[in-house]
């Protein structure tokens, strides 16, 4: 009782840190993410912990020091003073269920639950806690994807007394955990971008949580978590194991590819090129759910016509996790067993495994463990390749004579004898490594070739006229971006109106699958910041609202020779209209086309307002140019192409790894107004416009012919200089 009174109240500990965590998460600022993500970790730890001391040496009639069995075991006599189980599980369901529900040892009467359990399969059967934990995680997975990221079951309220917020509330309110869970946990996704950004990942600390739960559980992210896995489980029940003409033996130079692949993405990294996100589990999971399914949920619940045109990268995208569950033809779980670099990274660890498989000498070598092994993680001797079990303890729930247990690394009582029968492996494993030299030649020069030629026919971001997409609010520098973004596709998911889209190979493999905003489409929402808190690595920063509200993301260009008013065609306030009701009023009308008199007086009625954009104001939000797209272009057919475009690129857009975006608006207004002209108007550029050497046009005294940029809009005066954009008092 003494151990369990530790270990209730390490838990409750570590359930309050986790909960203090939870709790400051919406409102401390994004500077405090890596203490944040420390107090997560300790909590996880502890946690962890707790449930070691139930564990440990919880079967007083056993020898071993920490005992790990929850399998089923299989069904036979026993003496009226034995147990069928000495598992957690085993001793909670004869004290909880009613007898009628439980199998009858001594008649191996079948009971219903073991009845319902062989229905699902064989593997139900022998470990049910890992088949339903990884049912509830897949559930979870699915659930964080399509409810917690969709965006459009928020409602604005009836009366903004300031700024909507709507949309973030509405994210904030369904995220019990965040939504990026999974992303945070995959170790290679956080590695291989601190590695290539040079930087720190907050990820970091998660992926360090889960790879210490893995020493007690070793592999047990693959074998109980991950989603990916689960789904091609689902497949090859499905369909792989009815196609039997593609098998393969399990003993090629298969099957060390993932290790391959493991260095080739770190050489990739240590270059600067991030490729994790194409091969790491989470990522194609979650793309694959965003390219393939998020469609149908868009199509189904708002409309066929809101889903944007797909492109080439997404047909890439689906190809490859296509190509995954194909795998399963060749063998059951063949991605997990022989290709997942992510599985490489907890392969690796468990090295420092606390505990492992282990085999008694009442083995019958009946191969039964063998044939249900989903991971190829039993040798021929029945013993086990401790790289690669996953602790699934299948194995365990199919043994007649109950010889399997799973104990701590030292554990060496009764185990049977090794290399009997004969294995044939060496020791660096089964296959003895026989193509190391060539696979990790070929690793090294994969990874270095790919990386330069990514670099060669990527960003090339030293070209400015190369093309630089507009990129979400708070995304980092664009060298650091295309860095730490590892093209997940989160932020796609949870951006409202499918604002942000995949690139395709406008920068060649580098921003493949990268976000950009799309403005034809559709805008950014003022009332949303989603796409930053939903980031697992950081590439888009998680502002707060008043953060984001100022943040630039480009700046919007009003083409004269194309806008209506500017080209004397007709009156048009779209854009002003668009963002005015968004509440930035970062465009103003001036006067353009008036006709004058004999007398140089501008006659009434003559001109047109035309919109002059306020730099100083402007966020690059692009709903300005959605609207003109969709009026004067898509329904109207007046132009070509929307004549306000946002672009990004030097002097357009904010791009900071840190720091905030409030302070550097007001620094910027603090040196306008000692640039200021006049008392009340403010330049839209930084640098004053000096017009006391400008020469008179007869012809245009009043400067109606020139271009918008050599005049001062008509801007109503700065109320407060210490807070011009309201942020402070909104």
């Amino acid at each position: 009782m003494k151990r369990v009174g530790w270990a209730i109240g390490i838990a409750m500990m570590a359930s309050a840190i986790l909960v203090a965590v939870y709790q400051e998460h919406a409102i401390i600022e994004t500077m405090f993410a890596g203490q944040r993500l420390l107090a997560a970790t300790v909590g996880v730890v502890l946690l962890a912990s707790a449930g070691l001391i139930v564990l440990t040496r919880f079967d007083r009639n056993s020898p071993a020091f920490i005992r790990l069995d929850w399998f089923s075991p299989t069904l036979r006599r026993l003496k009226p003073d034995q147990f069928a189980s000495n598992s957690l599980p085993g001793r909670l369901i004869r004290r909880i269920l009613p007898q009628e529900l439980q199998s009858d040892r001594m008649s191996k009467r079948r009971g219903l639950i073991r009845k319902t359990l062989r229905r699902f399969g064989l593997s139900w059967l022998a470990s049910p806690v890992r088949r339903i934990v990884q049912a509830f995680c897949l559930l979870t997975f699915v659930v964080l994807f399509f409810y917690v990221c969709w965006p459009y079951d928020a409602r604005p309220a009836e009366v903004v007394d300031n700024w909507p917020s709507h949309y973030t509330d509405n994210l904030a309110s369904k995220e019990t955990i965040p939504a990026e869970t999974f992303l945070m946990i995959d170790p290679l996704v956080s590695l291989s971008t601190a590695i290539a950004s040079r930087s720190w990942v907050w990820s970091l600390a998660s992926a360090a949580a889960i790879l210490f739960v893995c020493v007690l559980i070793p592999r047990g992210f693959c074998g109980y978590l991950c989603p990916l896995g689960t789904t091609i489980d689902l497949f090859d029940w499905a369909i792989g194991k009815r196609v039997n003409r593609f098998r393969v033996s399990g003993d090629g130079w298969w099957v060390h590819i993932k290790y391959y692949l493991l260095a080739g993405i770190l050489i990739c990294s240590v270059m600067g090129v991030l490729v994790s996100g194409f091969f790491s589990a989470i990522p194609v999971i979650t793309r694959a759910m965003l390219f393939v399914f998020e469609p149908l949920q868009t199509g189904t619940m708002r409309g066929w016509h809101l889903i944007p045109a797909i492109g080439v990268g997404q047909v890439i995208s689906i190809a490859m996790f296509l190509a995954v569950l194909s795998l399963g033809f060749f063998r059951p779980r063949f991605w997990c067993k022989y290709v997942c670099p992510s599985g490489a990274v907890f392969s690796l660890g468990n090295l420092f495994r606390a505990t492992e498989r282990k085999v008694e000498s009442s083995c019958i070598n009946c191969n039964k463990c063998v044939e249900i092994c989903p991971f190829d993680a039993i040798k021929p001797d029945f013993t086990t390749r401790t790289s690669d079990c996953t602790m699934c303890q299948s194995c365990g729930g199919v043994c007649p004579t109950q010889a399997i247990k799973f104990v701590e690394r030292w554990n060496v009582v009764e185990l049977k004898v090794e290399n009997d029968p004969p294995t044939h492996e060496t020791a660096l494993g089964r296959r003895g490594f026989l193509s190391l030299a060539g696979g990790t030649a070929a690793a090294i020069a994969g990874g270095a070739s790919v990386s330069l030629a990514t670099k060669t026919f990527g960003a090339n971001l030293d070209d400015p006229n190369s093309v630089r997409p507009v990129r979400p609010p708070g995304s980092v520098p664009e060298k650091e971006f295309l860095e730490m973004c590892i093209r997940c596709g989160e932020c796609f998911k949870a951006c409202p109106n499918n604002v942000l889209q995949p690139e395709g190979f406008e920068q060649g493999l580098e921003g493949l699958w990268s976000p950009m905003a799309v403005a034809d489409w559709a805008g950014c929402e003022s009332s949303c910041n989603a796409c930053g808190h939903v980031c697992p690595t950081g590439a888009i920063r998680a502002l707060p609202l008043a953060e984001k509200k100022v943040a630039r993301m480009g700046l919007a260009i009003v083409n004269v020779e194309t806008c209506l008013p500017f080209a004397g065609r007709e009156e048009c306030d779209l854009c002003v209209q668009e963002c005015n009701s968004a509440g930035y009023h970062a465009i103003e009308f001036t006067r353009v086309g008036t006709e004058v008199d004999d007398s140089g007086a501008p006659i009434e009625g003559t001109g047109y307002s035309a919109p002059v954009v306020l730099a100083d104001k402007c966020v690059g939000c692009g709903l300005c140019q959605t609207r003109c797209n969709g009026i004067n272009v898509k329904e109207k057919g007046l132009l070509n192409e929307s004549a306000i475009i946002v672009e990004a690129g030097e002097g357009k857009e904010d791009r900071l790894m840190s720091g905030s975006y409030i302070e550097l608006r007001l620094q910027e207004s603090k040196q306008r107004a000692t640039q200021s002209i006049g008392a009340d108007y403010f330049v839209p550029d930084i640098a004053p416009v000096d017009t006391s050497d400008t020469p008179v046009d007869d012809d245009d005294p009043f400067g109606l012919n020139q271009t918008p940029s050599a005049k001062l809009p008509e801007v109503a005066p700065t109320q407060d200089d210490d807070d011009p954009f309201g942020t402070l008092n909104p």
